[in-house]
């Protein structure tokens, strides 16, 4: 359900997230262990350092390291700085017809529960929460949420 720019960012920072207070790594480092083209990595850690998420560092010991703590950023937060206002999808059938209760498409029920979970999921997840416990990310590089209620949520968000 989200981009790969908000998929590429939030792998970034729950890496960031798991680092030593105050320690930084360069952006070459971070893209080789997150999986993210270096390129792309730079231009979405750009967007997360003007939005205040990120800090930089020059020079020796310098790079990038996070500028708030984990547990104050939200995925809501991430999601709507690369994606707008498609992270609140409000139709599942057309992006260019709004549907509500009032007017609704065929999924319109289906969807609007499916919606919901999911925009819940982004507003109640902290950065913190996807870092993984002690740290430690899955060896197949996703990220563990911190309980079965949001590894539920996670499964649901990612079928679309």
């Amino acid at each position: 359900m989200i981009s790969t720019t908000s998929e590429y960012a939030l792998r970034a920072l729950a890496h960031l997230s798991r680092m030593p207070e105050g320690a930084a790594i360069l952006g070459r480092d971070l893209a080789h262990i997150t999986d993210v083209p270096a390129n792309y990595l730079s231009k979405i850690l750009l967007a997360l350092r003007n939005a205040g998420y990120v800090a930089t560092a020059r020079g020796s010991g310098g790079g990038y390291r996070l500028n708030k703590r984990p547990d104050e950023i939200y995925l809501m937060e991430i999601v709507e700085l690369f994606e707008g206002s498609k992270a609140k999808p409000l139709c599942f059938l057309s992006h260019t017809r709004t549907c509500g209760d009032q007017e609704t498409c065929t999924a319109h029920k289906a969807w609007r529960e499916l919606s919901m979970a999911y925009r819940g999921f982004l507003l109640s997840t902290n950065v913190a929460m996807i870092s993984g416990p002690g740290g430690k990310p899955k060896s197949n590089g996703e990220v563990v949420v911190a309980d079965t209620k949001y590894r539920v949520l996670a499964a649901l968000a990612t079928l679309a």
